[in-house]
């Protein structure tokens, strides 16, 4: 089962076989990750297929080196054609790519395994209490929009001061065609439940413009 079923010329019959295992053990594997993995039906779809399209590829290249090079210039153009996913989304498709090299070079057993036992493995991780700091778990992302004219280097301390247990500058970048300013900072709040009074009185100060707080990533903080 682990030996590879390829022979020195791939024969149709070994291709199907890898065909079918491939498909199957990607959909069950993509069924898996459903559960544990927030994303459309599409995304899903599509990982089940990637299994058997990079065992496609490698069967075909077959140590053709030139070959091999044209089919990776032509995988970097997805990278820039495509919305960065989350992390979740990135690890699932890199399994899946993974497993499909392994079938690729006629190793059924070890495809099945990689799909199979990363899925298991992924989902057993994800509710397992670990990794999760309460104090990160606090930080939030607090993005305010203010006029060009208005000077913020310290115009919000005293509110922060009064609402806030950390605070600090996550940058500031200019929005409506640079008429305004939208100011970003991580913080963490005294008590999450005066959240409502913490933006009414920023409102006071931004002209009743724009407030937004989110869970704090590095990722939204790039947006």
């Amino acid at each position: 089962m682990f030996d590879s079923i390829y022979s020195a010329i791939v024969t149709p019959s070994q291709f199907f076989i890898m065909a079918a295992v491939s498909l199957v053990t990607g959909f069950l594997y993509s069924w898996l990750m459903s559960f544990r993995v927030c994303s459309r039906k599409r995304f899903f779809i599509v990982v089940a297929m990637i299994p058997f399209i990079v065992a496609a590829v490698i069967t075909f290249v077959n140590g053709n080196i030139g070959a091999g090079v044209a089919i990776g210039g032509a995988f970097s153009l997805i990278r820039f054609r495509s919305a960065q996913g989350s992390s979740d989304e990135i690890a699932t498709i890199l399994i899946a790519m993974g497993s499909g090299i392994a079938f690729g070079m006629g190793y059924i057993g070890y495809g099945i395994v990689i799909l199979i036992s990363l899925a298991v493995l992924f989902t057993f991780f994800s509710v397992l209490p670990i990794f999760e700091h309460k104090g990160m778990a606090q930080d939030r992302l607090l993005k305010i929009t203010i006029p060009e004219s208005l000077e913020y280097a310290d115009v919000f301390d005293e509110i922060f001061e009064h609402y806030l247990k950390h605070y600090e500058n996550a940058g500031v970048k200019t929005t409506g065609m640079g008429s305004m300013f939208r100011l970003s900072y991580k913080i963490q709040m005294k008590a999450p439940e005066e959240e409502k009074a913490f933006i009414d009185e920023l409102r006071t100060k931004n002209g009743n413009l724009e407030i937004s707080i989110l869970p704090y990533t590095e990722q939204q903080n790039q947006l």
